[in-house]
């Protein structure tokens, strides 16, 4: 199987602005971004998507929303807000197969989403 672009990055094969990286998991500038600020939050296990993740994934899946929430406070979402989406399959608009959170923020965001 064929690396993924997250995994790219984490091997540092392709660049990236990166925001906060441990340990476990990655941040990153979106180079498309749907909001003045969006990152992508991802492990670095590579995990294809959350509807594959196991019990054994449970620690991991809250330490990427624990940093989520975190790098929302560092780049000023805490008191405006911010959306997290995670996308699984293609009908929900996952276009890379490696578990990613999206952080999206400064802006007003609709509901419903798509």
């Amino acid at each position: 199987m064929a690396k993924s672009i997250f995994q790219r990055i984490i091997d540092r094969e392709l660049p990236a602005k990166i925001a906060y990286e441990d340990d476990l998991c990655l941040a990153i500038h979106d180079i498309n971004p749907q909001a003045p600020v969006h990152m992508l939050i991802f492990p670095r296990k590579p995990l294809a998507r959350i509807a594959d993740a196991g019990k054994d994934d449970q620690a991991l899946l809250g330490h990427l929303l624990l940093t989520a929430a975190r790098v929302a406070q560092a780049v000023g979402l805490d008191e405006s807000g911010f959306r997290l989406v995670i996308n699984s399959g293609r009908d929900a608009g996952e276009s890379v197969p490696h578990l990613h959170v999206h952080l999206l923020g400064q802006r007003r965001l609709g509901w419903p989403p798509g």
